[in-house]
């Protein structure tokens, strides 16, 4: 069995903590920046946080993303995805499935709850 000490683990966690600004609601899965800022993006809310890591559940590491009101909607499709940036250096940070899927509209505002990013524990 691995084992990689939480210090290991928070530091992954802490580039995301440090660097994301940014974070899109998607039609698909991006795979790098210009995906999840253009082509698959649906709308998006800039200066977005995410927390401290802190112990996983139901192992590991996590960090909980902040809720998002009032992001801005900025074309039609299905929002299935979110993808979290740092604008500064053109970086995909992360990406994941949404837990509620929702059909926006161009123009109009779009809210999530938080949610949670996790590293789970080597096994």
């Amino acid at each position: 069995m691995a084992y990689l000490n939480d210090r290991v683990l928070d530091f992954g966690l802490d580039a995301l903590t440090q660097e994301v600004n940014r974070l899109d609601i998607c039609s698909d899965m991006p795979s790098d920046y210009g995906e999840a800022t253009d082509t698959y993006s649906l709308g998006n809310k800039t200066s977005h946080s995410v927390g401290s890591p802190a112990p996983g559940d139901p192992d590991g590491r996590q960090v909980e993303s902040a809720p998002v009101e009032e992001g801005s909607v900025t074309a039609t499709g299905e929002a299935r995805w979110y993808a979290l940036s740092d604008t500064s250096n053109n970086r995909l940070l992360a990406a994941g499935q949404l837990t509620n899927q929702q059909v926006v509209t161009d123009g109009n505002e779009f809210t999530l709850t938080s949610f949670t990013i996790r590293i789970p524990a080597p096994e």
